[in-house]
């Protein structure tokens, strides 16, 4: 009896940990995608802004990056989200210059945002999960960061 109570407490707790955890490192992973006139994000603890979204209707989590050009897709990606892989081109990254393949996304949406045939990459230098969302999809929209809060909206007329 004394080890059930030991294991259900031990799982309780990894349960709250394990939230935690990822409640600190992608703040925005409830983040529903739904029209509107602005997306507000929080920063993560790492400093980043990850948040979800979708390309070609496919689920991915996308981590805003507007040092890169494109949007920068992990390869290994490109099967499950329907991207062919393109002609070959040389990138300039953190970790040294890789060889990707261009592509483009059909759709990509996040927030109340939806973007059509947006120039991105096939990086097989990407390891995760996370798609590198450049500034191929974020010239369109405008930004302000306050804090530890980035607002994003439509880019105005004006």
């Amino acid at each position: 009896m004394a080890l059930a109570a030991s294991l259900l407490m031990l799982g309780m707790f990894y349960l709250y940990f394990d939230s935690s955890l990822q409640a600190r490192n992608n703040p925005n992973r409830q983040l529903q995608i739904a029209p509107g006139a602005k997306l507000v994000l929080k920063r993560s603890h790492d400093g980043h802004y990850v948040f979800p979204g979708a390309i070609n209707g496919q689920p991915v989590t996308f981590l805003l990056d507007t040092g890169a050009t494109l949007v920068s897709v992990p390869a290994h990606l490109a099967g499950e989200l329907g991207l062919k892989a393109g002609a070959y081109q040389q990138a300039i990254t953190a970790n040294g210059t890789v060889t990707t393949r261009a592509t483009r996304l059909d759709a990509l949406a996040f927030g109340p945002f939806r973007l059509h045939g947006v120039p991105a990459s096939l990086n097989p230098g990407i390891r995760g999960d996370q798609v590198l969302l450049g500034m191929s999809a974020l010239k369109h929209l405008e930004f302000t960061q306050r804090g530890d809060t980035l607002v994003l909206r439509p880019l105005s007329d004006g």
